[in-house]
């Protein structure tokens, strides 16, 4: 199943995330069943990244945006694991420093885009800016709402440079949302994760879902789509950001690039370093 087709946020269309079902699992009832289709997943991502690493005429950019606790860090994880680390790159965007917020908001995101050959992955991104800055009105909105198209024309030129572009919102409900909370508090090896913020920011519930509604509605492009990826089932999430990921980048058609050297000459010098040492020195003793 192509879960572009059902998951993607087509440009120009309206969302309402209560409408939309963050338990919804595809054609797949459990995490065993999609076992075997995650697997063919990965294994297609890691010969993916390996030929546009190789070809060099493309790049892949993934960005991660979602709720608290749905699940960005786990996200960025089964993508990576998939891939060579020499050729992918993993940016946190957190608080901005002030060296940050003396330039322009995209001005700290730009470094870390990736070049031809390579994969970069963004967990929290240049969306911050129209999301939490939103939410606590830390900037005007007249200045915040003029990001949209700003980010717009960011991407454009991306893409325009051979840079693919891939955006997930994970979509879970509150309740999932206040069980993993749960599950932190309980779990001593994610106790670390705890902040006092994740309760404080469910406060703003619906503030959040309307920055993301307005996020996706304006910014998901031909040539920078979001995808909202039912998140509350783990499994599925892995397995549709993997499969739309391979769909993608099975597209661009990339093929091996031919040698750089002559393969008759380096056969020759390979033959004649491998004769056997032991032999030469006997036909030289005859």
């Amino acid at each position: 199943m192509d879960y572009r087709k059902k998951l993607i946020v087509k440009p120009g269309a309206k969302i309402r995330l209560k409408d939309i079902d963050p338990a919804w699992h595809g054609k797949h009832e459990t995490e065993a069943e999609a076992a075997q289709d995650l697997a063919e997943n990965v294994a297609k991502l890691t010969h993916l990244q390996y030929l546009l690493y190789a070809e060099k005429k493309h790049a892949l950019l993934i960005v991660v945006q979602g709720i608290d606790a749905a699940g960005k860090d786990g996200t960025c994880w089964h993508v990576i694991t998939a891939m060579n680390p020499q050729g992918t790159t993993v940016t946190g965007f957190k608080q901005p420093t002030e060296e940050d917020l003396a330039h322009d908001f995209l001005w700290r995101v730009h470094p870390h885009v990736p070049g031809l050959g390579q994969v970069a992955v963004f967990n929290r991104s240049h969306y911050e800016d129209v999301l939490v800055v939103r939410v606590h009105n830390l900037v005007p909105e007249s200045e915040w709402s003029k990001r949209y198209k700003e980010i717009n024309q960011f991407e454009k030129l991306l893409a325009r440079k051979g840079t693919t572009i891939l955006k997930f919102f994970l979509y879970i409900s509150a309740g999932e949302q206040l069980e993993r909370f749960r599950q932190r508090l309980d779990d001593p090896n994610r106790q670390w994760k705890i902040s006092e913020s994740d309760y404080k920011e469910r406060a703003y519930w619906n503030d959040y879902l309307k920055a993301y509604e307005a996020m996706l509605e304006q910014c998901s492009t031909e040539y920078a789509p979001w995808y909202v990826i039912p998140s509350n089932h783990k499994w599925f999430r892995n397995l549709a950001v993997s499969q739309i990921i391979a769909a993608t980048l099975e597209e661009l058609k990339m093929k091996l690039p031919p040698p750089t050297v002559d393969l008759a000459q380096i056969r020759k010098a390979y033959h004649a370093a491998a004769k056997d040492p032991a032999e030469s020195k006997s036909k030289a003793r005859g």
